[in-house]
This record gives structure tokens, sequence and C-alpha cells, in this order.
């Protein structure tokens, strides 16, 4: 299932509008911010998906009969553009575990890439839910290459990919791909267009860059 959340008025558009916005882009801290709230925006829609049991809460005055979380989540990161979404999913989450996966383009000669996973911390995942976060979906496939490598900490009973701005053409190859068929996907938008060099148009750019910095 494939949720976009700009397709119903909200602040959240607005969100998405100044991610995307060439001047407001300038001011690093906002772009993060941005990011944080698009998480914990997509955190409070994937929390209505889960399992609550019911708990007696004592107040000053007697006892609340109040709805629980019956487990909570993994979080999972793509190295380094994720760590705001992670951080605003986190803010919702705030008992969940985390893991992190680092990859990255690997750029040849002839201008083709590939993409290379070197490091994945997790906690185990067998029969849990995951949350895997990266603000960009382009190809769809680091998304992919990273959901297997940290198959190797166990099995997610069902997984929620979150993204800021995506490609129809990631998104489909993302549907196409990743090895299970328990996964939400979440997207603050979807664009039509994908370049000859993998990014996305209109897009926003490049968001690790973006949110930390230039690399080189």
């Amino acid at each position: 299932m494939i949720h976009i959340l700009s397709e119903q008025n909200s602040i959240f558009n607005q969100y998405i509008a100044e991610l995307r916005d060439i001047t407001i882009q300038k001011d690093s801290m906002r772009f993060r911010r941005n990011l944080e709230r698009i998480g914990e925006i997509m955190s409070y829609e994937i929390s209505k998906t889960m399992e609550y049991v019911k708990k007696e809460t004592t107040t000053p005055l007697g006892i609340a009969e109040t709805s629980h979380l019956a487990e909570q989540p993994v979080i999972a990161t793509i190295l380094r553009a994720g760590l705001p979404m992670h951080i605003g999913v986190l803010n919702y989450f705030d008992s969940a575990e985390n893991a992190f996966i680092s990859a990255y383009r690997r750029h040849h000669k002839d201008n083709s890439f590939d993409i290379h996973v070197e490091y994945v911390s997790s906690p185990n995942l067998d029969g849990k839910t995951l949350i895997l976060c990266d603000p960009m979906i382009a190809t769809g496939g680091s998304i992919v290459l990273a959901y297997k490598a940290i198959l190797a900490k166990g099995t997610p009973k069902h997984v929620h990919i979150i993204s800021a701005i995506s490609s129809k053409e990631g998104v489909d190859f993302v549907r196409a791909n990743l090895p299970t068929k328990d996964f939400t996907i979440w997207c603050g938008a979807i664009d039509e267009e994908l370049t000859a060099h993998s990014y996305i148009v209109p897009g926003l750019g490049d968001a690790g860059d973006l949110a930390f910095g230039e690399k080189i």
C-alpha cells in the first residue's frame, strides 16, 4: 500500500514546499527541522495502523483506562540524509530501538554508479515493526539494498518505508523488488521525472548536502 500525504490539504504540504524552495533551503537548520516535522507527521499516521493494549493509569483523582502501544517499532535510517527524519520518528516513538545503515552511491568514470552498503547496526528484528527512513527515493536501489542488508538482523513482521520526496520510477522499483509483501510506503510527494543521473525532478536537490553541508 502507498500513502501520499500531500494529496490532502494540511500543514504537511507547507513543510514539503519549504523543503523544495531554493531560497528557504539556504537555512540548513530549517531544512533539517522540516524533515524532522515530516518524520513526526508520518509517525502519527503510522501509529494509527499499530496494535494497542488497554492499561489502567493512576491520576491524582482516580484511575483512567488508557491505550498504549502493544510494542515499540524499530526505527532504521540510511545515513546520512535520513538522520533528521529519524529524529522526527524517534520524537513520537520515543522508546523505540534504532538501526543505522551506511549506504552510498559509488560513481564510475562513465557517470554510472552502483549503490554500496558498507555498515549495518541494528537490534534483532524478528517479528517487529520496522520503520525505514530515507528522505529521497530516487531509483529505489538504496531502500532495497538496505532492507536486504538489514535482514541479517532478523525478519520484521511489517515494514513502513517513509520518504519526503520520491520518484514514480523509484517507488515502482521498490514495489517490484523489496523481498517482502508486508510493507507500506509513505511518501510526502511523488514526482514523475528521474534524470539520466538519477536525480528527481522537480525534487529538492541533495537532501544530505542541504541538511549537513556539501561532501567531497
